[in-house]
């Protein structure tokens, strides 16, 4: 560690500044940021449906109460928030249909993520859902007000240009579908 650098707030204890039900605000040092509590973390899947009409991502838009509109994002979930030590997997297959109405007949592990390493804590495990069906219309549980969105992927960058200019948001973790086109 050099003198100054960010490794030396590790000197210091984490210190809890407030906690709340989903959220905790922390301070090391000179460092303030926020986490969730009691251990709770995210599931994020990536659906693509492998139908007759082509290859299409399966996307979710909902109002986000911090960015003040819609947001366009992958459907996801949180882990544990109501049965401690939950299975990341399991969270995120009852996410997936709850938030799309799509089952997945396999889950696949791609790994461990954050998304905002300056100022939150929270992490969040990717799957790639499997074998997709529809068993229902989604839309989450009741006061979530969850849209669906069936995508082709050949027509993502445009789709996702279309929701800007319309005032939408547009969640980081859709990069891992843009990524290849933003590289010129």
């Amino acid at each position: 560690m050099s003198e100054g650098s960010p490794e030396d707030e590790l000197r210091f204890p984490e210190e809890t500044m407030w906690e709340g039900r989903f959220i905790t605000a922390k301070r090391r040092g000179r460092w303030e940021y926020v986490g969730r509590a009691r251990g709770i973390h995210a599931a994020v899947i990536l659906a693509i449906d492998e139908g007759p009409d082509g290859r299409h991502v399966i996307l979710v838009d909902q109002y986000r109460v911090p960015l003040q509109r819609r947001c366009i994002e992958l459907p996801a979930g949180l882990v544990g928030d109501d049965t401690e030590g939950e299975d990341p997997a399991i969270a995120a297959a009852r996410e997936l249909e709850e938030e799309t109405g799509y089952h997945a007949g396999r889950m696949i592990h791609l790994g461990r993520f954050w998304s905002s390493p300056g100022m939150v804590s929270e992490s969040f495990t990717m799957f790639r859902a499997l074998e997709l069906s529809k068993v229902s219309e989604g839309g989450g549980v009741p006061g979530e007000d969850i849209r669906v969105h069936r995508v082709a992927l050949d027509g993502l960058a445009a789709w996702i240009a279309a929701r800007r200019d319309e005032g939408y948001a547009v969640d980081v973790k859709l990069l891992t579908l843009l990524g290849p086109g933003l590289i010129l």
